[in-house]
């Protein structure tokens, strides 16, 4: 016990009390995620019809971009497979290690970050509630290609989750908060670049259509405005206080 308190003093902030809280905050919301997509589960049809709807605007404007990007992936073995792996691990693998580190390396950036990608997924939630959407892969007849496992999307993801794509606002969120708090060029490069390769990933294995992408992107900018809005409006608070 002696040395898990040394270990704590040490290494983490605010101890670990503290970082207990934020993997609890963590977990609540994985648990908000499963009951949104319970509800989004009952009605496969609708979500079905969204889909077709969106398809169909895309057609209707020649911009069925997603086919394009798809073919691309399948044409390179090695290509496909880290177009998979990023959407695979972008969401909740690089989102939870990032916030990690930025707790532990940047923590004076962290409260901000993660109340921007809890606002942002919570906003997404609605969306899912409200506007169940099946992805592209769903729509064979289309020529879109499925390679999921049906077993791994039944345990860890909701099938009808495209609109928005809270993959393209996480990438988002992380991208900008990580390409400024880091110190390395190359680093910031590479956090710089992160949105935009997420983007072309999740449309490049028919999990979102470019219409969930733009969705994700004005879900990231409007949870990033009200966050720093209220960050704003706290300090006006205390000056006028002090």
């Amino acid at each position: 016990m002696t040395t898990m308190v040394r270990v704590g003093r040490r290494y983490l902030p605010r101890g670990w009390a503290h970082l207990g809280l934020q993997i609890a905050i963590w977990f609540a919301f994985l648990g908000l995620y499963q009951l949104a997509r319970g509800v989004a589960d009952r009605d496969p049809a609708r979500a079905f019809q969204n889909g077709l709807r969106l398809i169909d605007f895309e057609q209707g404007a020649n911009a069925l971009w997603e086919l394009t990007f798809q073919r691309l992936a399948l044409s390179s073995h090695w290509l496909g497979t880290v177009a998979s792996w990023t959407y695979w691990n972008s969401e909740f693998t690089v989102v939870g290690l990032a916030m990690l580190w930025v707790y532990l390396r940047r923590h004076e950036s962290f409260v901000r970050f993660r109340n921007t990608i809890l606002l942002a997924n919570v906003l997404g939630l609605v969306g899912y509630v409200l506007v169940p959407t099946a992805p592209p892969r769903m729509f064979a007849s289309f020529g879109f290609v499925n390679d999921h496992r049906d077993g791994l999307v039944a345990l860890a993801a909701n099938p009808y989750a495209a609109m928005p794509s809270l993959h393209a606002a996480d990438a988002l969120i992380v991208g900008v908060t990580l390409a400024i708090v880091v110190r390395r060029p190359l680093a910031r490069l590479f956090w710089a670049l992160w949105p935009a390769w997420v983007w072309f990933c999740v449309m490049a294995t028919a999990n979102h259509y470019w219409l969930d992408v733009a969705g994700g992107i004005a879900v990231a900018l409007i949870a990033g405005g009200l966050i720093q809005w209220h960050a704003s409006s706290r300090r006006v608070e205390a000056t006028a206080q002090a």
